[in-house]
C-alpha cells in the first residue's frame, strides 16, 4: 500500500508534497533531487524496501523539493534559502522536538545549512554521497556532457543519466529513465541548475553542532572519497564511513551495510536484524561465505547480471542468519562474515545457506555456488568487527573449500558432537599464514 500524500506550504507559498509513516522519533529523508517523486519511488521495489527497513521503530518522513515530484513546479526561486523553506515547512508540520535528517547529493548542502540555522531541531545528520561545495563535482566531464544534453534531447539525456548511474548493461536503466522523466521537467532543470551550481556551505560546516555521519561509496566517480573526507573534517563532531560499491543510491548495491551504519549511528536496533553483537571475551563461532569466482560471472553476465547474483547471495545468507540468530559482522565483497554464540546454530546456518542456494538454482536460469568455512575461538572485538587467529583460520578454511562445500575446523566438529551432523575427515591442510597444518572436516549438507 502506498503512503498517503499530504501537502504543506512553505513560507513563500510553494506547496510541498510529503508522506509520513510509522511512529517514534522522526527521521526526515530529504529528496535526492533530481530523482525525487514521493509517490512513484514507492513502486521501485528496492527503494520501497529501503524505506520500510529504515522506519523500523521510527516515524519516517519523506518530501519532494520544489520543482520535483508532486511538489509545485511553477516556481522561479531555487536558491539555497528557498530550499531551506521547504524543509522548514515540513519540520513545522512535525511539531516541537528534534528529528534526524538524512540527505544525499545536492540536498546535503541544504541539510547542512538547515542544521546550522536550527541546531535545536536536528538531533543527527546523515549525509549520503554528498558534498559541501557544488563546484567540487560540477566540473567533471560527465556533468558537463549531461548538462548539454538537457538542452538538446530530454529523452536521450534521461536514458544516458540512468545508464551512467546504474551501469550501461543494466536491465533496470530504461525503467529508471522513465521514472526520472516523471520526477521533473527540462524547464525546471534549466531554472534550478544554475542556482544549485552556485551553492557552497563550506563555511557552515563548523557551525553544525549535531553529530554527523558521512557515508560514501568507495567506487563512485563523483563525489570521491576525498571530497567526502574533506567535508567530514569540517564538522565539529563527525565520522566518515566508506562503503563498497559504486551505486549512488543507498538502496542500490549492499543496502544492508548502509542500513546498519545509519541505524548504529542513530542508536537504533531493528528487531528483524540479529540481536547479538561481536564479543571480545568467550568463545564464538565464525562463519565465512564466498561466492564462486565473480570475475567469470561478470564476464559472462555483465556487471548488472553478476551484481544480481551477489544480491541473491546476500538475501539468502541474511535470511539464514536471521533464522539462526547469527550476527553479520561485515560484507567481504563476494561473501559475508558472521558470528554465532552457538557452534550448532552456526553450522545449522551454513547448511541452510547451501540448501537455499541449491533451491534457488533449481528455479533460476542462472545459478551460483557458495563455499563456506567455520572456526570457533575467542576473537578480539573492536568497532563492531572481530579480529585474531580464530577469525583468520575461519577465512583460510573457507578459502580451502570448493564451491558448494562446507568445511569446518576440528574444534567446531567437537563442539557439535552428538547434534546429528555428518562429517568426513579431509585430513590436515597447510593454510596460508599458519605454521602448522590444520585438521579440516567436510559437512555433508544434502538432504
Amino acid at each position: 500500500m502506498q503512503p498517503a500524500i499530504r501537502y504543506v506550504r512553505a513560507a513563500d507559498g510553494v506547496r510541498i508534497a510529503y508522506w509520513a509513516l510509522g511512529e517514534g522519533t522522526p527521521l526526515v529523508v530529504m529528496p535526492s533531487t533530481p530523482f525525487s517523486h514521493v509517490q512513484l519511488e514507492w513502486d521501485l521495489p528496492e527503494c520501497r524496501d529501503w524505506y520500510q527497513r529504515l522506519m523500523a521503530g521510527r516515524q519516517l518522513v519523506r518530501y519532494d523539493a520544489r520543482g520535483f515530484g508532486l511538489s509545485d513546479r511553477n516556481t522561479e526561486d531555487y536558491s539555497l534559502d528557498a530550499n531551506i523553506l521547504d524543509l522548514e515547512a515540513v519540520a513545522h508540520r512535525l511539531g516541537p522536538g528534534s528529528f534526524a535528517l538524512f540527505a544525499s547529493g545536492d540536498m546535503g548542502m541544504t541539510a547542512v545549512a538547515f542544521a546550522a540555522r536550527h541546531p535545536e531541531q536536528v538531533s543527527h545528520l546523515v549525509l549520503w554521497c554528498s558534498w559541501a561545495r557544488r563546484a567540487d563535482i560540477s566540473q567533471t566531464p560527465h556533468t558537463k556532457t549531461l548538462r548539454a544534453l538537457v538542452e538538446m534531447d530530454w529523452e536521450t539525456y534521461t536514458e544516458t543519466t540512468a545508464r551512467l548511474l546504474l551501469g550501461w548493461e543494466s536491465r533496470q536503466a530504461q525503467g529508471f529513465a522513465a521514472f526520472y522523466r516523471e520526477c521533473t521537467s527540462p524547464d525546471v532543470l534549466r531554472r534550478s541548475v544554475p542556482a544549485v551550481y552556485s551553492w557552497d556551505v563550506t563555511p557552515l560546516l563548523s557551525q553544525v553542532t549535531a553529530p554527523v555521519l558521512v557515508l560514501q561509496r568507495r567506487e563512485m566517480p563523483a563525489p570521491t572519497v576525498s571530497v567526502a573526507g574533506d567535508m567530514a573534517a569540517g564538522f565539529q563532531d563527525s565520522q566518515l564511513a566508506v562503503l563498497e560499491g559504486r551505486s549512488p543510491f543507498p538502496w542500490g548495491g549492499d543496502m544492508s551495510a548502509c542500513l546498519r551504519a545509519v541505524r548504529d549511528f542513530l542508536g537504533d536496533r531493528d528487531d528483524r536484524e540479529p540481536v547479538e553483537r561481536p564479543r571480545g571475551r568467550g568463545s564464538v563461532t565464525i562463519l565465512f561465505t564466498d561466492m564462486e569466482s565473480s570475475t567469470p560471472l561478470t564476464s559472462r553476465l555483465g556487471d548488472e547480471g553478476a551484481q544480481e547474483l551477489v544480491r541473491a547471495h546476500n538475501r539468502i545468507v541474511r535470511e539464514a542468519l536471521q533464522r539462526r540468530r547469527g550476527t553479520e559482522i561485515k560484507h567481504t565483497g563476494d561473501g559475508i562474515m558472521a558470528s554465532f554464540a552457538s557452534a550448532t546454530a552456526a553450522l545449522e546456518c551454513a547448511v541452510d545457506i547451501q540448501r537455499l542456494v541449491a533451491a534457488r538454482n533449481d528455479e533460476a536460469d542462472v545459478g551460483f555456488r557458495v563455499r563456506i568455512g567455520l572456526n570457533a575461538g575467542e576473537p578480539v572485538a573492536e568497532e563492531s568487527d572481530l579480529f585474531g587467529t580464530a577469525v583468520q583460520l575461519a577465512a583460510r578454511i573457507r578459502d580451502h573449500a570448493q564451491a558448494g562445500e562446507i568445511l569446518v575446523s576440528n574444534v567446531v566438529r567437537e563442539l557439535v558432537a552428538g547434534k546429528g551432523f555428518l562429517f568426513s575427515d579431509r585430513g590436515h591442510a597447510a593454510l596460508k599464514g599458519f605454521d602448522e597444518p590444520a585438521r579440516i572436516f567436510e559437512v555433508h549438507w544434502q538432504e
